[in-house]
């Protein structure tokens, strides 16, 4: 469970590590007691004019804010990292009206998906500039909301090596966050080309355990995942339940054989919905697939509770504030 409202005292001094930036204000880490999804979307638009069902509009609000609340009851969801960012639809405001309406904090966005998905003026600018916008929305809020953002993601590339926009946007992503303290979650398209985003993530400043290789359990390759991990970073199964892109079953042989490595403290988890259609009320497994249907199958294969908070709660949070490994 989580206190959106929990006391905060300007006047005392808190490490950086102790508050999340919320889109409802600063929330201590400690008021986070339940779990975490680690990469979702709220509120966004995909659609381009050519995918009509890769939205989550107003008219979505409702079942999206009731969705939350329910798991909020059932399974004590606390937070929920919103990683629609600049090209995506991101509505700051929408996702403060859940947050409060559902009782879940949140934490919103920052950064440039896909190059297909890039806004007009990433084309001619140079790194220093796109880091300098971000770095601005950081420190002083996304427009005139005043909404800051928490967290850099879901920062793309989309393919086995970033494209020379998707290099300037990634490296712009990551010298924000170094800048101002954040961490970074990544969109590495059906998997592919995560040891690159790494490699440019880490040579622009960011350390990599402030860094999350996302869509990773779209990739059937254990090796690249150990090397994820082993080289400090997260590594996102975070499409947990789309059956279409890769199977729940090959998802937990995936993750067991990273847990088996020894790296359960560098794996986050998460679903993803990013269309109205994976909605429960229509018909999709929503955002409360990982815990209805996906942790019961982990705990069946050996996972104890201790385990499962490390993988939903302590991990995500490690994650948001940069705490280094011990």
């Amino acid at each position: 469970m989580t206190d959106l409202h929990a006391p905060h005292d300007p006047h005392v001094r808190h490490d950086r590590h102790d508050l999340l930036r919320t889109v409802s204000g600063p929330l201590p880490v400690c008021a986070v007691r339940g779990p975490v999804l680690a990469h979702e979307h709220l509120a966004l638009d995909l659609t381009r004019g050519t995918d009509p069902a890769a939205v989550l509009a107003e008219r979505h609000r409702p079942a999206v804010t009731a969705e939350l609340a329910v798991l909020r009851e059932e399974f004590g969801l606390a937070l929920v990292i919103e990683l629609t960012c600049r090209g995506m639809g991101r509505d700051v405001r929408a996702l403060a009206r859940i947050a409060e309406a559902s009782g879940v904090a949140v934490v919103a966005g920052t950064g440039w998906y896909h190059e297909a998905f890039h806004p007009p003026g990433v084309a001619t600018a140079d790194t220093g500039r796109l880091a300098a916008a971000l770095t601005d929305e950081i420190e002083h809020g996304c427009g005139t909301t005043g909404i800051r953002p928490g967290v850099v993601g879901e920062a793309g590339s989309h393919g086995d090596a970033p494209s020379e926009p998707e290099t300037r946007t990634l490296a712009a992503a990551a010298r924000a966050a170094a800048a101002t303290g954040l961490s970074l979650a990544t969109h590495a398209q059906l998997g592919r080309g995560g040891l690159a985003q790494l490699e440019l993530l880490t040579a622009a400043g960011l350390p990599p355990h402030r860094i999350s290789i996302g869509h990773q359990d779209l990739l059937d390759d254990p090796a690249v995942h150990r090397k994820v991990a082993a080289a400090g970073a997260y590594v996102a199964f975070d499409t947990v339940g789309k059956e279409r892109y890769q199977s729940d079953a090959v998802r937990l042989r995936l993750l067991l054989a990273l847990l088996e490595a020894g790296h359960a403290d560098r794996v986050l988890l998460s679903c993803d919905v990013s269309r109205h259609g994976y909605l429960t009320g229509e018909g999709g497994g929503g955002y409360g697939h990982l815990f209805r249907f996906f942790l019961p199958r982990l705990r069946a294969a050996g996972a104890d509770e201790e385990l499962i908070d490390g993988l939903t709660r302590r991990n995500p949070l490690r994650f948001l504030t940069g705490r280094a490994p011990r």
